[in-house]
């Protein structure tokens, strides 16, 4: 049997790792941290202090050993260089004073002109300089590139509900990942609504990547949060949702951006052993219950948000069983589509049965941990996953 849910506080239950952005390592970081980390340095305190040190003395015992020969001091002026690439600005520059304090020891005590002694001095500073000024360069890029990962992530976040949300009719658990690289930054959505019909949900993805993909998936879930309450029927929600994504197309139109369109699965929950559906170009759902776990055959799948001008078809409802203690499992392609290292795609029926077993949450923290896992933390999509277990006064 499924275990039991833990029962979260009714529709204001928030996970906290919705504040920050869940990065590979599974650990929890706030934009602005992630901003700040970007001007730390790799390389402790310490430890660069003690390889600095070994270093210059090894490089000095070198170049008494070489004697006139082979001046080797001189070459300590690329360190600085080679500390703008890992060590912080503060960092660098303590590494630079320390590069031109040895090579202007070592250039008083030798012998030369005073001409080879203002120009190895000149060299010196000029190269430990530009070591500094190539790190103040680097940390700036790099922390603009932060904030507009940081900008996208969190309006992402702003759209989408957080998660666990209970109704009088289903439980609801999320697993939400965005991608955060800049041309990687997608548009899965999902949203979960209690109306005066029933508890509707929707799971989706819109076509492409970016900050317009982040646009009409914002117009899909906005008018899905309308038509749900007000649409009697799941096709008058899913007729809403078709109209606001033309409505987004033919604004993007005018505005020189590319139309999209987004798959959905809009699903229906009254409070009885069935579940009504209207599929719209999505991957089918998975039922977990009684120790099994089996695709739920959807045979009315229709076209995508947007494209339903090209279908003569219109968008019907259909309905499946839906029993006690279990759980729906509906997921986008970033899952379904993930790779590992040899380029298969992720087994996701073959993992899920063996979780057929476990609650809604403890589902979504397998299938979270064994993705990582299998992709070696290197997705090239958003995740979206919803668990959806029936609530306790809604059994029949």
């Amino acid at each position: 049997m499924a275990q039991k849910p833990q029962t979260p506080k009714k529709q204001s239950g928030v996970r906290q790792e919705q504040s920050g952005v869940r990065h590979r390592d599974g650990a929890v970081q706030s934009p602005d941290a992630s901003i700040t980390a970007v001007s730390q340095g790799r390389i402790g305190n310490w430890a660069l202090l003690g390889g600095l040190t070994l270093l210059t003395l090894l490089v000095v015992f070198l170049d008494a050993s070489t004697g006139n020969d082979l001046r080797v001091v001189p070459l300590l002026v690329v360190v600085p260089a080679l500390a703008s690439v890992y060590c912080s600005l503060r960092q660098t520059i303590w590494v630079a004073v320390w590069i031109t304090t040895v090579v202007v020891g070592f250039r008083a005590g030798a012998d030369g002109t005073f001409w080879d002694f203002v120009f190895g001095i000149g060299f010196a500073v000029l190269a430990c300089a530009l070591g500094v000024a190539a790190c103040a360069a680097r940390i700036r890029h790099a922390t603009e590139m932060a904030r507009l990962r940081s900008a996208a992530v969190t309006l992402q976040r702003q759209i989408l509900r957080p998660l666990p949300v209970v109704t009088d009719h289903v439980f609801a658990y999320g697993l939400y990942e965005p991608i955060e690289e800049d041309r990687f930054v997608g548009g899965d959505i999902y949203e979960v609504v209690e109306s005066p019909y029933g508890t509707r949900v929707i799971i989706g993805d819109v076509q492409g990547k970016g900050l317009a993909a982040i646009g009409a998936g914002f117009a899909a879930i906005a008018a899905f949060r309308e038509a749900a309450i007000r649409e009697p029927t799941l096709t008058g929600v899913v007729q809403a949702l078709e109209d606001a994504v033309v409505r987004h197309n033919e604004f993007s139109a005018q505005t020189g951006e590319a139309e999209r369109f987004v798959t959905a699965l809009v699903l229906g929950f009254d409070g009885s052993g069935r579940v009504e559906a209207v599929n719209c170009g999505h991957l089918p759902p998975r039922l977990l219950h009684d120790g099994r776990t089996s695709a739920v055959t959807l045979h009315r799948t229709s076209v995508p948000l947007g494209l339903a001008g090209l279908s003569p078809e219109a968008r019907t409802t259909e309905s499946f069983d839906f029993p006690p203690d279990a759980t729906l499992l509906v997921v986008t392609d970033g899952v379904t589509e993930a790779r590992d290292a040899t380029g298969a795609f992720y087994p996701l029926d073959e993992r899920v049965a063996a979780w057929a077993g476990h609650g809604p949450r403890e589902l979504l923290d397998a299938l979270h941990v064994d993705l990582e896992e299998f992709s070696g933390g290197i997705r090239r999509d958003d995740v979206a996953a919803l668990a959806l277990h029936r609530a306790p006064a809604a059994t029949v």
